[in-house]
């Protein structure tokens, strides 16, 4: 009796065995998706689209709505591609006489440390008195739905119609005291006995504190928004140019001039690489000063909505530029729509230049590791929260869109990602 169970259960695994080795890659991921995966812990959803056959390979949970963090600048992206040229424009402006009216377009680079510099002094040396109006500028410091207590944060700095150093200030510390610049702000900084380790600023004025006996000073410059205004742009324009900057309410005419700025592909890069925030906001309102000739972000994401988006296959719930509001919400399948668009206008050899790349560069740098580089994606994490939009390349030279989202998970993001590179891996050895 023992003899024909022990056969009859080594011919049911036998079974098993030929059964799975014999199921096709689909049946693979869905083990590997499914009910009874690590997945099903938590709001998964994915897509797998080829490129070349332009449809769907397989597909879970793509039709629901999640959380999408920083995948969100794959949008920004997009209409950025669509509605700019190849260089930004760094100000509109109209010359009277010996003075010089200028408006900002939002481009996000004087004086920015991530982006490439042009010389702005050349520019104003003919002009003695320089007006700078922000009547162009329909829109808040914070985006809709950014939480309050991200402040104080470089990744928060405030958006305004012309930034300049990123609306950051810059804290070194040379000799284990801390120091601020630009210098209009060198005395802003003071000593407190609130028990901080870094430097806070108050939340709503250009006063910095540190406590000396816990501070902590760091080998690299830090970053730290300040309050941004039309008055303090002058003055910080002002100590730059060395003359006088004045504010203005004075409306942006049809007739006009405008400043060519730096090459579009460096913003790109920086703000897909590092994801940076800062450069995605700016994106939007540089779109926006394009198609509306105003700075405003709601406007603006309505017109997209009801243009270059109006295909998608589910609404957008799309708030800002970046991704760090909390009230956007993407489903799958519209992010590898979106991702189609996007391979569909940009050359292989520069969107792979321009993304992360899996074990090479960006915010996938440390992940996704292998000898021939698969993994070409924007990644979107915040607490909980870990997606992935963007493009896969298997073994056999086939090249596939993809979109991977993770809501609402009880563990580190790191944990995540390492499931989501083993179901990766496996699209790239055997589709």
């Amino acid at each position: 009796m023992n003899r024909i169970l022990l056969c009859f259960w080594l011919l049911s695994g036998l079974g098993l065995q030929r059964a799975y080795a014999q199921s096709t890659p689909s049946q693979k991921l869905e083990n590997m998706l499914g009910d009874q995966s690590f997945f099903a812990n938590h709001p998964t959803g994915f897509v797998l689209y080829d490129l070349e056959q332009q449809q769907v390979v397989y597909e879970k949970n793509s039709h629901q709505y999640f959380a999408p963090a920083s995948t969100t600048k794959l949008l920004t992206f997009y209409a950025a591609l669509v509605t700019l040229g190849d260089s930004t424009k760094r100000l509109r402006y109209i010359p009277r006489g010996k003075d010089l009216l200028i408006w900002g377009t939002g481009d996000p680079g004087w004086g920015y440390q991530a982006l490439p510099q042009m010389n702005m002094k050349e520019f104003f040396a003919p002009y003695q008195k320089i007006y700078f109006s922000d009547a162009n500028w329909q829109d808040s410091a914070y985006g809709y739905g950014w939480q309050w207590d991200d402040y104080n944060y470089a990744y928060a700095a405030e958006r305004s119609s012309f930034p300049i150093y990123g609306n950051l200030v810059k804290v070194s510390s040379p000799n284990g005291r801390p120091q601020i610049s630009p210098r209009y702000f060198e005395n802003s900084l003071t000593p407190t006995q609130k028990a901080i380790k870094d430097i806070e600023r108050n939340f709503h004025q250009n006063l910095y504190y540190y406590n000396p006996t816990v501070y902590r000073a760091s080998t690299k410059p830090e970053y730290i928004p300040f309050v941004t205004s039309t008055e303090t742009f002058a003055l910080l324009a002002s100590e730059e140019l060395g003359k006088e900057v004045i504010p203005s309410k004075e409306k942006l005419p049809e007739t006009h001039f405008v400043l060519p700025g730096i090459p579009m592909d460096s913003l790109y890069k920086e703000m897909l690489q590092e994801s940076d925030n800062f450069i995605a906001e700016h994106l939007l309102m540089m779109v926006s000063d394009e198609l509306l000739l105003k700075l405003e972000s709601a406007e603006v994401i309505a017109h997209l909505k009801e243009s270059l988006y109006a295909d998608m296959p589910d609404e957008l719930l799309w708030f800002d530029g970046s991704g760090l509001s909390r009230y956007n919400l993407f489903t799958p399948r519209s992010m590898v729509n979106l991702a189609e668009k996007i391979y569909h206008i940009v050359p292989d050899t520069t969107l792979f230049r321009l993304l992360p790349t899996g074990g090479r560069s960006g915010t996938l740098k440390n992940v996704y590791k292998a000898a021939s580089p698969y993994i070409f994606a924007k990644t979107g994490t915040f607490s909980n929260n870990h997606s992935l939009v963007g493009y896969i390349k298997t073994r056999n030279g086939k090249l596939y869109a993809f979109a991977f989202m993770n809501n609402n998970f009880p563990y580190k993001a790191r944990t995540v990602i390492t499931e989501m590179e083993k179901v990766l891996s496996y699209i790239r050895d055997n589709y």
